[in-house]
Formats: structure tokens, C-alpha cells, sequence
């Protein structure tokens, strides 16, 4: 099977090369729907000469969503939903059959879970931790994996006197510890309020955590928040298996577009544990101002604050159906293929004179594991190589892959061996710092970059991406510290000279 040649490379080492590929991982050739999606849908892709590593930052939209979406508002005429004229009535049968899609999607129905539209991930999970009952004697537990958005929760769980627990994660695969799970889980007495959080897949090393964790926490009395952000773009998630009480989403890391909407999923017997903190347009029945009074509406009318973002719902829907048409059984493949691949490159990575070129942090099989990968870069003499630096190389080389810690601060804590004393250091200046003061401080302190870089593939990606990646990296074995000052200096003047 001919696949495109990457420039500059010749193409019997590309055959050559792919030709390996296949034979360590022949279901590749079963996701060949996807070389079509990517000559079609993804085209701009290839005809920007890009490879886009970034899928746990975002996904990628196909042209099809573009135009179906457009054409719907362009033949219709769509009013705000909070009334019963006919343009409103259009929109809101646009709203709840998004809602269905979405149910349908997880595998679920409207029996057993609410769909509260957000603004993203992170505002689903705000509207869990500023309502859900913590108090004295209660519990908020959480994973060490957790994203910045889970962990701002405990501030909630704290301010209402209840306990934060963290599991912590094993190394060097920076799974959660399940003995210590257990340990925490059992902390909590009958009758006292308990919140356990993890997320499915790590946006930080993309391991995978157990979705048994959510009845092992259930069936000791606590509700579980699933965050399922980094794990939905290429997992099938039944909700109908799993059921966590809370799960949250962002649409466009699942099919890239929209931006701005997110979904909160909360079953129906849990909901009335949520009470809101305060009301707004959209949340209430009624409300008097000289009765200094409120009644919340139903369902999930008391979480969507003001007007929810009517007119890219629909969109959601129509990213939904493009990405069960394609298949996530689809989609599960490919990216497993090329993340095994990657992996097995990556460990082969060395300097001339022994040294490792490349560490992965997390997995490195395929074992409980995504399409993430976290690594730090080394030069000949064990130094780190700088994750800002790899970045701007990458930029130049047309590669978009993110680097920093991802807003997981535990899986950094964890992946690079640093203590609590180390970092109670940093939070007793009450101007604090930011994060690239923090790495300054470390690297001097430690010898360790914590900038980590990431990349993660997806729905459109393809072998030529991970390979071309795999030559990137490659073009740093042997390099001193300062050959990459000098390509650096480079770079940044080729970019003010664009400019």
C-alpha cells in the first residue's frame, strides 16, 4: 500500500519503513476509511505540509461539520430558546435533539441521566464542586492525575470544612494506586458525604484508569465525578455499564468544532444532592423582589445560567454523527497503532554513546493506556534538553505539539520524583510565581526540566505524522547545548523576518 512521501525523504524508505509498520501492527490496515477522511475532510492538513500532534488540546473538525452547520443557520431562522415564538420553538427542538444525541452517544437515555450544556469541561466541573453538599465529617477524594479543573474542586470541599484526600500514583507508570484508593474509600462512615474524582484517560501520560473504580467507590456510599475529557475523542464510553453519578466533557476535543460547549451528565438520582449557590436568567421558575424569593426550575433549566450557546448546539449533533459514522471502534485502532509504534521508536532513541535520547513518562506499552504520550528529551551528557526549545524547533518544522505540565501538576509532581517539601517551597510568597519561574527554579535546583513535552494523535492521523515526528526527534541525538542556542537564535530570527 503506497502512502505519501514525506519531503525530502526518499520514497523507498518510506515504503520501507511503513512496510515494518504494517507488520507490527496489520490492524492498521482496517482503519483505511481514515486515509480517506484525511484526503477529503482533513485535507488542509497535507496541503499545509502539517503535522498535528495536539488531539488531547483539541480535536480536529471536518469540513462536512463546517458546511452542514453553516447551511443550517443559513436556511433557517433561530431565536432564543427561553420563549414559545416560532423561532424559538425551532431552536429549542434543536437543543433537545443535541440533548438525545448526546444521551445516544453515551449510551444512555433520559431516564437515567440529565445533559446540563456548559461552556466546557472545566465549567461542568465548576457547577459540580460549587453544589455538590460538602460539610464537616464530609470527603472530597481525588487522583494525583487529576486536570486543574478537578483539583480547583477541593477549594469548594475545603471551604465547607470537608476532608481532601489524594490518591497518589505509582511509578514509574503513573497509574492510581489501588491500595491506597482502598485505603481512602474506607475512610468515609456511613451517612457522612463523599465525592470521589478521576478522569478515564490522563491528559498528562494518557494512562488509563479502570472505569472499575466507579462502582468500587459506589458500593462504599461515595458519588463519583468521571472526567472524561482525554478520554472520549477515541474510547467508546458506556454509560450504561459505568454509570459515575457526575461525568464531564468538551464537545471539541471530541470532532474539534465547536469551541465552547461542554456537557455536564448527571444521573437523576444524584441531581437532587446540587444545590445551586445562587440563581440567574434561565435557572429559575419564578423570583420576586420584594419577596426576596426563588424557585429554582427543573432538571437541567436550574444549571444552564443565562442563554446557553443556542446556536452552536446544533453542531454538537452534527459532530456526534460524523463521529459515529466514522467509528470509534475505528478511531481506537489507528490510534492504538500508531501510539504503539510511537512507543517502540521512542525506547529505541539513543545517543552515540549510549544514552537515552528520549524518557516517556507513564506507560510505555500499550497496556491501560491512550493516545498521549508525555517524554522528556536528554542530550549525550544526561542534561535536559529544554521542552520551550523543542517546541519552537517543532514549530519550525511545521509540527504542533504542546509542551509545559499540561495543568496536571500531580502527574508532573509524580513523573519527576518531586518531593512536598520541594514544593510547599514555592506557596509561601503570597505574590507567587509562574510556571516558567517555577521550571527556572527547579532546573537550577534539581537538574530537571519540568516542561514536559506531549503529543497525542487522533482521528486524522496518520503514519507519515508519527514518522515524520520520530525524524524530528532524531535530529537531536548527538547535539550539544549549544548547537540548539545556535538552531534557536535561528529560528526566532527566521520568524521575525516572516513577520
Amino acid at each position: 500500500m503506497a502512502i505519501a512521501t514525506l519531503a525530502g525523504i526518499r520514497a523507498e524508505e518510506m515504503e520501507e519503513v511503513y512496510a515494518q509498520f504494517i507488520a507490527a501492527y496489520p490492524e492498521y490496515l482496517d482503519t483505511a476509511v481514515l486515509d480517506h477522511l484525511r484526503r477529503t475532510e482533513y485535507r488542509r492538513l497535507d496541503d499545509l505540509d502539517h503535522v498535528y500532534l495536539d488531539y488531547t488540546g483539541g480535536g480536529l473538525y471536518a469540513d462536512s461539520q463546517l458546511t452542514e452547520h453553516l447551511q443550517l443557520l443559513r436556511n433557517n431562522v433561530f431565536g432564543n430558546p427561553h420563549s414559545h415564538n416560532p423561532s424559538s420553538l425551532a431552536m429549542t427542538e434543536l437543543v433537545d435533539q443535541a440533548r438525545q444525541a448526546v444521551l445516544d452517544h453515551f449510551h444512555t437515555t433520559a431516564d437515567d441521566y440529565v445533559v446540563i450544556f456548559t461552556s466546557n469541561a472545566s465549567g461542568a466541573l465548576k457547577l459540580v464542586g460549587e453544589s455538590y453538599p460538602f460539610a464537616p465529617r464530609g470527603h472530597y477524594a481525588l487522583c494525583a492525575d487529576d486536570h486543574n479543573s478537578v483539583n480547583g474542586i477541593r477549594e469548594f470541599a475545603r471551604a465547607r470544612g470537608a476532608t481532601v484526600h489524594y490518591v497518589p500514583l505509582t511509578s514509574p507508570n503513573l497509574q492510581m494506586d489501588k491500595v491506597e484508593l482502598e485505603k481512602i474509600l474506607d475512610r468515609k462512615a456511613p451517612g457522612e458525604s463523599g465525592l470521589f474524582a478521576f478522569p478515564a484517560q490522563s491528559n498528562y501520560s494518557g494512562a488509563k484508569h479502570p472505569l472499575s473504580y466507579v462502582h468500587d467507590a459506589q458500593a462504599r456510599g461515595w458519588d463519583v465525578l468521571l472526567d472524561c475529557a482525554a478520554f472520549a475523542p477515541s474510547n467508546d464510553l458506556d454509560l450504561g455499564i459505568w454509570k459515575p453519578d457526575f461525568a464531564t466533557f468538551s464537545f471539541y476535543k471530541i470532532f474539534g468544532y465547536p469551541t465552547g460547549i461542554g456537557a455536564l451528565l448527571v444521573r437523576r438520582k444524584t441531581l437532587p444532592k446540587l444545590q445551586r449557590p445562587w440563581f440567574a436568567g434561565g435557572t429559575v421558575k419564578i423570583v420576586s423582589v420584594q419577596a426576596f424569593g426563588h424557585y429554582l426550575a427543573d432538571g437541567e433549566a436550574a444549571f444552564e445560567e443565562g442563554t446557553i450557546n443556542y446556536l452552536n448546539i446544533p453542531a454538537v449533533a452534527i459532530g456526534l454523527r460524523h463521529i459515529n459514522e466514522v467509528g470509534l471502534d475505528t478511531i481506537q485502532k489507528r490510534v492504538r497503532c500508531l501510539t504503539g509504534w510511537l512507543l517502540d521508536q521512542l525506547a529505541g532513541l539513543r545517543h552515540s554513546n549510549g544514552r537515552m535520547l528520549v524518557k516517556v513518562h507513564g506507560p510505555t506499552d500499550l497496556d491501560l493506556r491512550g493516545g498521549t504520550i508525555t517524554m522528556s528529551f536528554f542530550d549525550p551528557d544526561g542534561l535536559p534538553i529544554s521542552g520551550q526549545l523543542i517546541e519552537q524547533l517543532a514549530a519550525a518544522a511545521h509540527i504542533s505539539l504542546r509542551t509545559g505540565c499540561f495543568c496536571n501538576p500531580g502527574s508532573g509532581e509524580a513523573a519527576f520524583g518531586l518531593p512536598k517539601e520541594l514544593m510547599q517551597q514555592f506557596f509561601v510568597d503570597a505574590k507567587g510565581m509562574h510556571f516558567a519561574e517555577l521550571v527556572e527554579v527547579i532546573n537550577k535546583a534539581r537538574g530537571v526540566d519540568v516542561s514536559a513535552v506531549r503529543i497525542s494523535v487522533g482521528l486524522a492521523s496518520n503514519f507519515a505524522d508519527v514518522y515524520r515526528f520520530i525524524l524530528f526527534a532524531r535530529g537531536f541525538a548527538d547535539r550539544t547545548g549549544s548547537s540548539f542556542e545556535t538552531e534557536s537564535f535561528a529560528v526566532e530570527r527566521t520568524a521575525r523576518d516572516a513577520s
